[in-house]
């Protein structure tokens, strides 16, 4: 077999073949790249639940409105919604896509689910408005439709 012979398999095999490998490796870098995104995200809604937990006399893990607050505790509120607000809006910008995959798909429902369930609560959807002010304006046209959908719900 000639020199030749052997370039035009190399040509005919080896480069398709290089060329499924590079897109297999990128797809596999994407996925681990979504991976990394989700756990981080993952992560930092967990250290915003602790940040919850630490203040137990606000009820937030409690569906119902918190009542009787004093100025102080409605403040420590208000920041804590703050915090909800922006951990909300990067899983937004950084997981949700008008055309997902299935994978990607099931991991924002968990980020929608966390979504409605704090839109159930009335004092979260009342300061929803302030809490959107300078936020992306597609991320808080999606959450203030949950939260619409959500006060429907409740009613």
């Amino acid at each position: 077999m000639g020199w030749e012979t052997l370039s035009y398999v190399v040509t005919v095999v080896g480069l398709p073949f290089a060329i499924v490998v590079f897109l297999l490796e990128q797809r596999k870098e994407r996925e681990n790249e979504d991976e990394a995104t989700w756990q981080q995200l993952s992560d930092a809604y967990i250290d915003f639940l602790e940040v919850v937990l630490a203040h137990p006399d606000l009820k937030l893990r409690s569906q119902a409105t918190s009542a009787a607050l004093t100025d102080e505790q409605r403040e420590r509120m208000w920041v804590i919604f703050d915090m909800l607000i922006s951990l909300f809006e990067r899983a937004y910008l950084l997981a949700w896509s008008p055309s997902m995959d299935e994978k990607r798909r099931r991991r924002w429902h968990s980020w929608e689910d966390y979504m409605r369930e704090w839109c159930r609560r009335g004092d979260f959807r009342e300061r929803l408005p302030v809490l959107l002010r300078g936020e992306d304006p597609d991320f808080s046209a999606y959450i203030l439709r949950l939260a619409r959908e959500e006060a429907t719900d409740a009613a």
